[in-house]
């Protein structure tokens, strides 16, 4: 019998101020979640906008936390999730239509976690480049963008999130899991926005996404790491 079979999903989102964003992911989830997808939660972290009534409105568990921090945020819904398998993702992508089982073959074939490759949503030549690199098993071509599946049992042993990491919290549980569990890469691809690209020159975030992750692998502390990111580049909801 497949290790599959009765596995069931849960999708998390974490949200601040996305308004503009969740309405269309959570339309695009349910179109293709079949009844393989125990519940869509929205961990929404008190947003100003109509973030939280739109996601109720489609259909979405919807929790509110304290904290503006993704750890802290997919931390708290997982602890409520009912599926077997946790898939992260955030509010500014769109899996595959594929998604569910795409995830539960990578399952199937041995993974503990793993993610997608991404392209971004724009006809950048320079971000296909960004994009192509997606596809190797290296810690700096990972990043939360290109969503992330786990199982919750893995997810649950390991503590989940670093609720330390402000920022780079995905980095943080790639690189502490992948040695001890197998991680697969879909050879799919998330679309994401260029979001921060349009605010930013093309080479002002990869420069700081450099940076950010040299400093990450020196074990600077967190807070540092968010106080230079922000100062590094503009932010799309700053």
């Amino acid at each position: 019998m497949p290790e599959t079979q009765n596995n069931k999903i849960t999708v998390i989102i974490p949200t601040l101020n996305e308004a503009e964003n969740i309405e269309q992911l959570l339309h695009y989830l349910h179109q293709d979640a079949s009844d393989k997808v125990a519940e869509i939660i929205v961990s929404d972290a008190e947003s100003k906008d109509k973030t939280q009534e739109i996601a109720k409105e489609k259909g979405a568990i919807v929790i509110c936390t304290k904290q503006a921090s993704r750890a802290h945020q997919m931390n708290e819904a997982a602890k409520m999730a009912t599926g077997d398998i946790l898939y992260f993702v955030h509010a500014d992508a769109k899996p595959p239509k594929s998604f569910v089982n795409d995830i539960l073959k990578a399952i199937e074939k041995g993974n503990d976690f793993g993610c997608y490759r991404f392209k971004f949503e724009s006809k950048s030549p320079l971000l296909a480049v960004n994009s192509w690199f997606t596809r190797f098993k290296v810690l700096w071509c990972r990043g939360g963008d290109q969503t992330l599946f786990i199982k919750k049992s893995v997810f649950e042993q390991n503590n989940g999130f670093d609720e330390e990491y402000v920022v780079m919290e995905d980095f943080e549980l790639i690189k502490r899991l992948w040695k001890k569990h197998p991680f697969g890469i879909i050879p799919k691809s998330v679309k994401v926005s260029a979001r921060k690209y349009e605010l930013n020159s093309y080479w002002t975030v990869n420069m700081a996404n450099l940076k950010m992750y040299r400093m990450f692998m020196k074990g600077y502390h967190p807070q540092i790491l968010k106080e230079k990111y922000l100062r590094l580049i503009k932010h799309p909801k700053a």
